[in-house]
């Protein structure tokens, strides 16, 4: 009777071990000392069955000497062994199948591990799969194991088998997550390479603005992220800027080549793009629900004196202002064949004048600010700086921004820092 109470005592502390302990190796550790200290035993171990490898890993031993936990115990896909519980390399490995017999399995522990001396050797299984075995030396009475021993062993058994299960599920789960994780993130580079490839595409068709779209991308993502937004948000209004010119495709090279200022007719039909753009962009599954629209809206304005549909304000999406003052910017800051760049102090003259009007205070602010850390070095890597140039924002010019941007804030103070 009493060993029964025991037996109970050591079954309900493993299943609160294996139903609490949330490290793996310590509920296994956790485990074998329980079933050492119910049947009077100084040596064993828990081995885990690997099926990738066909093998069985020590997870924790005690009284073993030269063994450690994460050693192969036993190689079960078919090659000889030097008797050591070493498998010996002769030739090429024999896969195993995924769930060995269990008895051949007892049976091949015993022939391959003698010089281990354990005389209980228990193999662990659920739902007909092997998952592991429990290896026990002699008691520390001396006296043989009895079929009430035995029979302990198999019921603490089966709960470190369910354990050993649990474990390999969520493993395959871990390892299919990982996987699939890993899928996303290729469709995503290569969604985004193809994004940028159509930049490139954009761009070639206007031999003045070559890299117009990546730079309008790069400053469009930069705004975003100081303005705080998510990251998945801030990838979408990169990809937003990129496309933003997509539109031009259907406009006449000659107009968009032309090294004059266009008169009103292909002025007009140069107008046409952001709603063509929008047109191409919409029928596309995007990641990114908001792509077409900031196409559309790019060159709308605060005023309403924009284009296409003359939108104010609020009407007009946050995303397509962030565009409209990137591409702004990179318009001013890049030659084009009827006017040079302009200098830095008069870009941000121009964005004093005009913010309000064409540009939303809060979007300005936001790019001065990451212009303003870039220039005095409290960021890296220093993006906005390194596509103006070296030496275009010279250090004298800076308090004209921090001015910019105290004279914005106190006017209407942003939220900057909020998505």
């Amino acid at each position: 009777m009493r060993k029964v109470l025991h037996a109970f005592a050591a079954l309900a502390d493993l299943g609160e071990e294996i139903a609490e302990t949330h490290d793996f190796e310590e509920m296994v550790r956790s485990a074998l000392h329980v079933v050492l200290g119910a049947l009077g035993v100084r040596r064993g171990a828990v081995a885990e069955f690997d099926q990738r490898n066909a093998s069985l890993r020590l997870v924790a031993a005690r009284g073993l000497p030269g063994k450690s936990p994460r050693d192969v115990l036993l190689d079960l896909g078919g090659n000889h062994s030097n008797g050591n519980g070493h498998a010996a390399k002769n030739g090429r490995r024999a896969r195993a199948k995924p769930s060995p017999d269990p008895a051949a399995v007892e049976e091949m522990i015993r022939l391959e591990l003698q010089g281990l001396r354990m005389e209980v050797v228990t193999p662990l299984v659920v739902r007909g799969e092997l998952v592991g075995v429990i290896l026990l030396g002699g008691k520390a009475s001396e006296g043989p194991f009895t079929k009430e021993d035995l029979d302990i062993v198999r019921a603490l058994g089966r709960h470190i088998g369910v354990g050993l299960h649990n474990h390999r599920l969520l493993r395959e789960v871990e390892e299919r997550a990982e996987e699939n994780r890993r899928l996303y993130d290729d469709l995503r580079a290569i969604y985004r390479d193809t994004v940028r490839a159509f930049a490139a595409a954009i761009d070639c068709k206007d031999k003045y603005t070559q890299g117009h779209s990546e730079r309008v991308g790069k400053y469009s993502e930069i705004i975003a992220r100081e303005l705080g937004w998510a990251e998945e948000e801030v990838e979408g209004i990169a990809v937003a800027g990129y496309l933003h010119d997509i539109g031009k495709l259907v406009v006449d090279r000659d107009i968009i080549n032309a090294p004059y200022r266009i008169d009103a007719k292909k002025s007009s039909e140069l107008n046409r793009h952001p709603a063509a753009g929008y047109e191409i962009l919409k029928p596309i599954n995007h990641p990114f629900a908001d792509i077409p629209l900031m196409a559309r809206y790019h060159h709308e304005r605060p005023d309403g004196r924009g284009y296409p549909e003359g939108l104010k304000d609020e009407q007009i999406p946050l995303g397509a202002k962030i565009v409209s003052l990137a591409d702004s910017f990179d318009a001013m800051t890049t030659d084009r064949p009827y006017k040079r760049r302009r200098s830095f102090d008069e870009v941000v003259e121009d964005f004093r004048r005009n913010t309000g009007k064409q540009f939303a205070p809060e979007v300005v602010v936001a790019f001065c600010r990451a212009l303003l850390k870039e220039a005095k070095g409290e960021t890296r890597p220093r993006h906005i700086i390194r596509l103006l140039g070296k030496g275009y924002v010279e250090g004298g010019s800076l308090p004209l921004l921090e001015n910019l941007i105290t004279e914005l804030e106190a006017a209407a103070p942003v939220a900057v820092g909020q998505s």
